[in-house]
C-alpha cells in the first residue's frame, strides 16, 4: 500500500514539476501560433503553425519588418498577426487606404521642401511606446489603419519561424 502512496506522490510531483517548466517555457521564452484569417496573405496562410519568441520584444526595441503577435486593441480576448510598418517617432503618410513610413529625418527634410496636400494625405506620428503594424494584405486586414498606433505593452512575441507546412518552413 505505501510503494502505491509513494509512486502516486511521484507521479503528481513530477508533473507538477513539467507542468510549471513548460508554463514558464511558454510564458517567457516563446511558444507556437497557428495563423488564422487572410490578412498577412501572402507571407502567411491560414493554418500555418509559427514558432515565436518572447524574449527580444521585453528586451529591445521593435523593429520595422518583424512579424509579432500581440492583444487585439479592439478585442483583448483575441490575439493578433501583424507587422510592424512604422517605430516611435516615424511618420506614417496614408494616402487612398495605403502606408508610406518615414522615418523622422525624412519627415523633416519632407516638410521643408514642399507641403502637404491635406484633402489628399492624412498623415500622423508614432508616439513613443507605441508601433504602428499592418497586415501585408491592405485589402482585407483590420491594423492600425484602423485603431491607430498600439502600446508596446500589447505586444507579446516576435515570429522567428514558419513550421508548417513543412515544405514552406522558413525563417521569418
Amino acid at each position: 500500500m505505501v510503494s502505491i502512496f509513494s509512486r502516486v506522490k511521484d507521479i503528481v510531483k513530477y508533473s507538477m514539476m513539467y507542468a510549471c517548466m513548460t508554463h514558464c517555457t511558454f510564458e517567457y521564452i516563446g511558444d507556437f501560433v497557428v495563423c488564422n484569417g487572410p490578412s498577412m496573405e501572402p507571407t502567411l496562410h491560414s493554418k500555418n503553425i509559427l514558432l515565436t519568441e518572447r524574449i527580444t520584444t521585453r528586451f529591445h526595441n521593435p523593429r520595422r519588418g518583424d512579424i509579432i503577435i500581440a492583444i487585439s486593441p479592439t478585442d483583448p480576448k483575441q490575439y493578433i498577426c501583424k507587422r510592424i510598418v512604422g517605430i516611435p517617432g516615424d511618420r506614417i503618410v496614408l494616402k487612398n487606404n495605403t502606408t508610406d513610413t518615414k522615418t523622422e529625418e525624412d519627415a523633416l527634410t519632407a516638410a521643408a521642401s514642399k507641403k502637404q496636400k491635406l484633402k489628399e494625405l492624412q498623415d500622423e506620428y508614432v508616439p513613443r511606446g507605441c508601433i504602428w503594424i499592418e497586415g501585408d494584405n491592405s485589402e482585407n486586414s483590420a491594423d492600425s489603419r484602423y485603431y491607430g498606433p498600439i502600446p508596446l505593452g500589447l505586444v507579446k512575441s516576435r515570429v522567428v519561424c514558419r513550421l508548417w507546412p513543412i515544405k514552406e518552413m522558413c525563417m521569418l
